[in-house]
């Protein structure tokens, strides 16, 4: 779902898909369906945080 994105890309579709989600005539089914994707989303952000934070870890053992 959310390969190939940036993080800049993957933040703006969860800030979009909250706003759906506070909007009152969204029906619960779509909550659901919303807030299922914007956990991938933030697996996702959580994800390629990581993977930042190893290679400064790396890059800062190296020196």
């Amino acid at each position: 779902m959310a390969r190939g994105k940036t993080l800049e890309e993957a933040f703006a579709e969860l800030e979009a898909l909250i706003s759906q989600m506070e909007n009152k005539e969204t029906s619960l089914e779509e909550s659901f369906k919303l807030y299922t994707s914007g956990m991938k989303l933030i697996k996702y952000c959580n994800d390629s945080l990581d993977k930042v934070e190893k290679k400064l870890i790396e890059v800062s053992e190296e020196e």
